[in-house]
Order: structure tokens, then C-alpha cells, then sequence
């Protein structure tokens, strides 16, 4: 089967976590609990997780000049990810601090480091890699406006681009028309959209700011997609979930490697589900990225 050429632009982080019983109140140090250090970051847990579940992935990031960003690019190089255009900053490589409780809910601080250091012209740099891709998924732990120069230059080579806006934030109305698909769980819908809670008041907003089609996520909850004028309720699997980072990661990259298959939005999303149910069950963000062949 040919494989789909996906170009991820986006962060790469070294994630440092703590597992503990509960999460600590401010001011209060908590004892006891799991350490482990490992990649992360959502641009580089979702081009590990469209390479390991079936496509042909280049990653674009900026890391630091340290053994944190030698690390990354050793590790993305294992996974068979293309990281030829991977760009070096002089500030360090991006980190992130990460508390999980024994519910496996979270809480993460980051420190974007050299991910703050993507510039649009970095992005300029790199326009023959995304013009060749088939899919560009890209998120908001980088600039916005090298995201939007990332899109518009796919949008105008007809490539079709995935967002996954996390972390939400205000972005100009431009970027809406060039994405193709838009993946916000219920609270970034909220915020994008600027209409509050009612999630099909804020899915309307959307599709008005010209985004074709809509999947939001709703944790246990499953998915919401919205394609062609219709909603399909895509329902969550029940598993014990561990950790839930990178859950959301897994499905951006699970749905489009279901979509470059010429899965439908809906079932792709149910192949997407699949994915991300697997990861809750481990501990880690990339460490818990399922692979293709345990996918049932």
C-alpha cells in the first residue's frame, strides 16, 4: 500500500514526569510517586504517532544545541522519522514538567525553549517539504504566525492541513480558511470560538470562519464529528486509563493516517479512538504511542 506523506510542524519537548497518588496544592510538596524522562511534545507525539501507525512522516521542529535536542533527534531517527530539515536553536531545547495523579488526570508546565524560535522564514525555509506532503498537521506549541505561514503555504499547494489547537489560544481569522480539519476537545472549542460553552454554537463559529471540517474531542465521552452538515457521535472505549498524555496526540496522528487511507471522517475517527485508548493505559507520552499492529 503506498503510504501517505505526512508533514508534521510543531514542538519537541523532553517531558519529566511525576506519578503520584495526587496531584499538590499550592505551596504543598507531596512525597512519594513514579519518575521517568522520555520525548514529548505534541508536534513530535504526533509525527511519532502517524509514523508508527502507518505513514510516511517528515518532522520539522527547532531544538536546542544540548543533549536534549541530541536525544530527540536520535530518537525520532529510530522511529524512521525523515528528520533531515529538523532546524538547531542557541536556546535550549524545549521541556515540560508533567504531575499525573492516581485518576491519571494531569496537570504540565512547559518551558517552549528553542520551539519558541520557529520563525515564519524558518517555516520558508522548509516550503518544498510541505508542498510535497499529502498532510500537514501542525498544533500551537510553536509561534502562531509560523503556523499560519505553514498553512497558508499548504492550503495553496492543495495540501490538506490538519490543526490541532492546543494549546488554545487567539488566532487570527485568516487561518481558519486555510485548514482543512480542526481536532479541539470541548474547552478549546470554547476559546477559539469565543462563544462559551454551547459546543454546537462554538462548532458553527468554526465552520463560519471557513474550517471544512470539525472533530471534537469529549475525553470519556468519545468524539464529535462534524463533516458535510452532519454530526456523528463517535463513542469512547471504556479502559483503565494510567495517563492520558499524549491521548489526544495519538488521535491527531491515528486520524490522519485513517484519512490518507480513505477512511471517512467518522471512521476515522473510530480508528483514532482505538489509538488513543491504548495509550492511556501506559505510562509515558511517547513511550505509550501504540503501533500499527496492536490496533485490533
Amino acid at each position: 500500500m503506498h503510504k501517505a506523506k505526512v508533514v508534521v510542524i510543531g514542538s519537541s519537548n523532553t517531558d519529566m514526569t511525576i506519578k503520584g497518588d495526587r496531584l499538590p496544592k499550592p505551596g504543598e510538596t507531596v512525597l512519594g510517586g513514579e519518575f521517568r524522562m522520555g520525548p514529548g511534545g505534541k508536534g513530535a507525539n504526533q509525527a511519532v504517532a502517524a509514523q508508527r501507525l502507518g505513514a510516511d512522516v517528515s518532522f520539522i521542529c527547532k531544538v536546542g544545541r544540548d543533549i536534549f535536542g541530541d536525544n530527540a533527534i536520535a530518537g525520532y531517527q529510530k522511529e524512521g522519522i525523515d528528520c533531515s530539515r529538523i532546524l538547531r536553536s542557541d536556546k535550549a531545547s524545549g521541556t515540560a514538567l508533567i504531575l499525573v495523579d492516581g485518576n491519571a488526570e494531569n496537570c504540565i508546565a512547559v518551558a517552549p525553549g528553542a520551539n519558541a524560535d520557529l520563525t515564519p522564514e524558518d517555516v520558508d525555509s522548509v516550503a518544498d517539504v510541505i508542498r510535497s506532503a499529502d498532510y500537514l498537521i501542525l498544533q500551537l506549541e510553536i509561534p502562531v504566525e509560523s503556523v499560519l505561514r505553514a498553512a497558508k503555504i499548504a492550503h495553496e499547494a492543495g495540501v490538506y492541513v490538519i490543526l490541532n489547537p492546543a494549546p488554545a489560544c487567539h488566532l487570527p481569522d485568516e487561518l481558519f480558511g486555510y485548514i482543512s480539519l480542526i481536532t479541539p476537545n470541548q474547552t478549546e472549542s470554547a476559546l477559539l470560538s469565543g462563544v462559551g460553552d454551547n459546543l454546537d454554537a462554538a462548532v458553527e463559529k468554526l465552520m463560519q470562519l471557513g474550517v471544512k471540517d470539525v472533530v471534537v474531542t469529549l475525553g470519556s465521552k468519545g468524539s464529535l464529528v462534524i463533516s458535510e452538515g452532519t454530526r456523528t457521535l463517535v463513542p469512547s472505549l471504556k479502559v483503565k486509563a494510567v495517563d492520558t498524555t499524549a491521548a489526544g496526540d495519538t488521535f491527531c496522528g491515528a486520524l490522519c493516517v485513517a484519512l490518507s487511507e480513505g477512511c471517512s471522517l467518522v471512521d476515522a475517527a473510530g480508528f483514532a479512538t482505538k489509538a488513543s485508548a491504548l495509550t492511556v493505559q501506559k505510562m509515558g507520552a511517547q513511550d505509550s504511542i501504540p503501533f500499527r499492529s496492536d490496533i485490533k
